[in-house]
């Protein structure tokens, strides 16, 4: 499949020269191949979205080595990390980021430069993508005119339109009630299996991070739980995912 994002002992340390640093990531090493669809796990405060930022070239790391697309992304300028973002990477947050003066069509290709928006093949695409998503029946609506489900769809088909080599989501359900939920979980697994866009995604919920191939915990800065789906089942998955979540909560507990 091939390597698509590395890091080599990579460590982010907040206020590194002050008498009291605080050590955000510790020794991170990690391999994600494309098409692979990552959950990354942990509670409040453990460095689980610093981790999403530095795979994303958002925030830099301290030290180590991140590797982007082959690119060690340590050694690249700000402008060639905007453009990797701009090129190769799509976002979905929590807050759908939508706005509220633009329809629901115009938010998706807000962030698109097309010479020619008519041309047939880009037309057709963008059909294909709005229908799988099952938002066409909104695209002349505004967000504030839509539920928190539809402007979530909205703002992944926004994040697609580019068509990304990585999709990377920030608690993307944390706004959803869980029918919403399932149904956005849905979505994105038959976005890694119908366009192979990897997708690497932060969340709290084991629920969520068992529609992963693969989840890594993290703990205090370091990931000290490391699982795959393989072959289990959706529930032996989630079962394994939650032993390890409520083992670690216990003994934060004792």
């Amino acid at each position: 499949m091939g390597i698509i994002i590395k890091t080599e002992k990579m460590k982010k340390i907040y206020q590194p020269y002050s008498p009291h640093p605080k050590i955000a990531l510790d020794n991170i090493s990690l391999t994600i191949n494309k098409g692979e669809f990552i959950s990354i796990m942990g509670a409040s405060g453990s460095g689980k979205t610093t981790l999403i930022n530095i795979l994303s070239s958002i925030d830099e790391a301290t030290s180590g080595n991140v590797f982007l697309f082959g690119k060690n992304v340590m050694t690249l300028s700000d402008k060639q990390k905007a453009n990797l973002r701009k090129k190769q990477i799509g976002f979905i947050f929590q807050e759908n980021n939508l706005l509220n003066t633009l329809t629901i069509k115009d938010n998706i290709l807000f962030t698109l430069k097309i010479s020619k928006p008519d041309q047939k093949n880009f037309q057709n695409e963008f059909n294909q993508l709005v229908k799988s998503l099952e938002i066409e029946d909104i695209l002349e609506k505004y967000p504030y005119e839509c539920s928190g489900g539809q402007c979530q769809r909205a703002a992944i088909a926004r994040a697609l339109i580019t068509k990304p080599d990585i999709l990377f989501a920030d608690e993307p359900t944390g706004n959803l009630d869980s029918i919403r939920a399932r149904q956005l979980m849905n979505y994105l697994v038959n976005i890694n299996k119908q366009y192979g866009i990897t997708i690497v995604m932060v969340t709290h919920d084991c629920l969520v991070a068992s529609y992963a191939d693969q989840m890594y915990y993290v703990e205090d800065g370091k990931i000290t739980n490391h699982i795959l789906k393989n072959d289990d089942s959706f529930e032996k998955f989630y079962n394994h995912i939650a032993k390890i979540a409520m083992q670690l909560d216990l003994y934060k507990d004792a």
